[in-house]
């Protein structure tokens, strides 16, 4: 009898030569999600809360960034910025998509970001997540979450900043992404993105303050206020920057706004790409 397929892979597309795995749910206007850069991470893993939501409004489509998930992994790849907006602009491409709406999480808040400064055609509005995208000092929780080495002690406790509420990182879940992990080549390409001195990647992640300032898109800044990983100074630099920008930062949340206030946060972000 065959194991159930799981969740984490969609559907597979080729995008700037790499064969991709993505979701693609409901109809209507495009929306595209970037998930962030845990150990282990899926479109699927960092969105599976809002995607069935946002799909009664919108034709919703969450990539495998390069290096993340089931997407094509290939010896030598070089991961940075560069590479990944050109990657979610082949998703795209190779999708028909002209334009969509752009949700990124951490990681994939800086690749949004990056996208929507250097491709504005193809972005009509832009929700930022606990987005990267501008310099600070590398947070501990940051630090331990790109330095992570396997094992479950290790994903236990990088789980702890993540989440404000204690009662969503229980063993359970750390043994699901600590198997997710260590699947065959997971971890030697996640170990091949961040290697320390990890300040430096910070820095490269982060977008010129010139072209944040000069960018003519109407955001959405989200950020929970007792976020860990990446600190809230960097949603209020943004706000201050994007001059078409508004800012909702959430009590008692950590860095899962997507998972911790799910319904909240579908519902903030659906009232604002409906809005004229």
């Amino acid at each position: 009898m065959n194991a159930p397929a799981s969740p984490e892979i969609g559907l597979s597309i080729e995008a700037n030569g790499l064969q991709t795995n993505y979701h693609d749910q409901g109809q209507g206007t495009n929306l595209m999600l970037i998930h962030g850069s845990g150990p282990g991470v899926s479109a699927w893993a960092n969105w599976r809360l809002v995607i069935p939501g946002f799909a009664k409004q919108f034709r919703v489509v969450a990539p495998d960034m390069v290096g993340f998930g089931f997407t094509e992994r290939r010896q030598g790849y070089q991961y940075n910025l560069d590479n990944w907006v050109a990657h979610a602009i082949g998703v795209m491409d190779a999708l028909n998509i002209e334009q969509t709406d752009l949700i990124g999480n951490s990681f994939g808040g800086a690749v949004a970001l990056a996208l929507a400064i250097r491709h504005p055609s193809r972005v009509r509005k832009l929700v930022l997540m606990g987005s990267v995208g501008v310099p600070f000092p590398i947070t501990e929780g940051l630090d331990a979450v790109w330095g992570y080495q396997p094992s479950f002690e290790n994903m236990r406790r990088i789980m702890d900043y993540f989440a404000y509420d204690r009662g969503l990182v229980n063993d359970e879940l750390a043994q699901l992404r600590f198997q997710a992990s260590i699947r065959p080549g997971f971890q030697e390409s996640f170990s091949a993105m961040f290697p320390a001195p990890r300040q430096r990647w910070v820095d490269a992640m982060a977008s010129h303050e010139s072209d944040i300032r000069a960018l003519n898109k109407t955001t959405l800044i989200v950020h929970g206020r007792d976020d860990q990983v990446i600190p809230l100074s960097t949603s209020l630099c943004l706000h201050e920057m994007i001059v078409d920008s508004q800012l909702h930062v959430y009590g008692k949340c950590g860095h899962w706004t997507q998972i911790e206030h799910a319904a909240r946060f579908e519902r903030l972000v659906t009232d604002f790409l409906q809005e004229a």
